[in-house]
Parts: C-alpha cells; sequence; structure tokens
C-alpha cells in the first residue's frame, strides 16, 4: 500500500467533485488540475495528465519530488504541475492548490479584470484582491514566471488571463472551499455590473482588518 494514499485519496474526492459540479468548465473534460504537499518531504501529489476524473485511481495521481522528478506513479503528470510546484516554493505556507476553468471567474479572466473585495466573509479567506496572472500558455515556462509575479500579494485566490483561476490555502479543504467562494463572487460581481449600478467595495480600513486577521491565522 502506498505511503501516500491519503494524499492521493483527498485529491481524488476534491477533483471528482469540482468535475461534476462543472469547476473545470466541460463535465466530460480533464482541464484544471489538483495538488497537495507532502508534508516533511519536498514532494508533492498532482493529478495527472489528460485521464477523464471520473476514471482516476490511487495508482494514478502522481508523487513528484521538487526537481519534478517522479517518487511514484506511472502517468504522466499534469502539465501544468510546474506552477504548483512554484507556489509550494514561494508560499511555504500552502499545502494544496486547486487550478480550475470556473465559468464566472472565467469571465473576469478574459477580461482581464481584477476582482474587488465585496464581501467580508470571501476576502476573509481570498484576500483583499482577486488579482490576474497575465496570460502564457499552458506547460509553458513563461507561465511559471508569470504566476511567481503575483504570488507576492500574499492572496490566496488569483485569476488566469484566458485560462481560468488558481486558489490555494493551507489544507486542501480551504483550498476547495476558495474556489467556492471565488465562483460566488465572481458571479455576484458580474451580475451587479450588468445592472450598470456602482458596485459598493468594503471599505478599507474593513479590508485591512481582515487581512490582518486572515495572515494571523
Amino acid at each position: 500500500m502506498s505511503q501516500y494514499l491519503e494524499y492521493k485519496t483527498k485529491i481524488i474526492e476534491c477533483t471528482q467533485w469540482l468535475s461534476n459540479n462543472g469547476y473545470f468548465g466541460a463535465l466530460r473534460g480533464t482541464g484544471g488540475n489538483v495538488s497537495m504537499r507532502i508534508e516533511g518531504e519536498d514532494a508533492f501529489a498532482v493529478t495527472p495528465s489528460t485521464l477523464p476524473y471520473d476514471q482516476l485511481t490511487p495508482d494514478d495521481i502522481c508523487i513528484l519530488d521538487f526537481d519534478q522528478k517522479p517518487i511514484e506513479g506511472e502517468r504522466k503528470p499534469s502539465v501544468e504541475s510546474g506552477f504548483h510546484l512554484i507556489v509550494y516554493k514561494n508560499r511555504p505556507e500552502t499545502n494544496a492548490v486547486v487550478h480550475t476553468h470556473q465559468v464566472y471567474a472565467s469571465i473576469f479572466a478574459i477580461l482581464n479584470r481584477p476582482i474587488p473585495p465585496l464581501f467580508d466573509e470571501v476576502t476573509m479567506h481570498l484576500g483583499k484582491i482577486v488579482d490576474v496572472i497575465p496570460y502564457a500558455l499552458s506547460g509553458s515556462p513563461d507561465l511559471i514566471e508569470n504566476v511567481v509575479s503575483k504570488l507576492g500579494n500574499q492572496c490566496n485566490a488569483y485569476l488566469i488571463q484566458n485560462h481560468g483561476a488558481l486558489n490555494l490555502a493551507k489544507n486542501l479543504e480551504q483550498a476547495w472551499l476558495n474556489v467556492e467562494l471565488l465562483e460566488k463572487t465572481a458571479r455576484i460581481y458580474y451580475s451587479a455590473l450588468s445592472v450598470g449600478g456602482e458596485v459598493s467595495l468594503l471599505p478599507d480600513d474593513i479590508v485591512n482588518l481582515l487581512e490582518e486577521i486572515r495572515k494571523a491565522g
């Protein structure tokens, strides 16, 4: 039995739920990916490339070291494993990364428009802004560099221009929740903008307070 079975099982549960609920953009597609940092090792578990999510078994989940060399698993890892790894290297508090193609967040990704702080419970988890990572081809070194360029704001959700969204957290359960919180705020922001009136943002002092609380854990 694999010593990484718990990680693999959790990733499959999350991935299949996200797929079944449309967060990967196509119910029959293989877009999006999920990973977890392996506690106590310079390694992470990540979904494989181009395998339908409803077919995933624990043996399909890839275990890679921080040089992206395989530790366990015969499948080819996600082409976007590189930007999962760069998150773990640059954000040591992060233990799970979820990349989605969720619909309403993707609207703002193609508009190249950040999502401002609108709700206190969302800002508490995602951070003061959902910023846009500049476009680059999936799996490319340029995309990895673009991801790094935005991680310094210490937020937990990002839009990837003309691509999708990136959610991260200290554990998979929270990263999974962040996906839903991002879609909630993106959907409401889209609807509010469609009405044409002024959108009310959280006051700066509240945003700063929530940011202090979030960073304090």
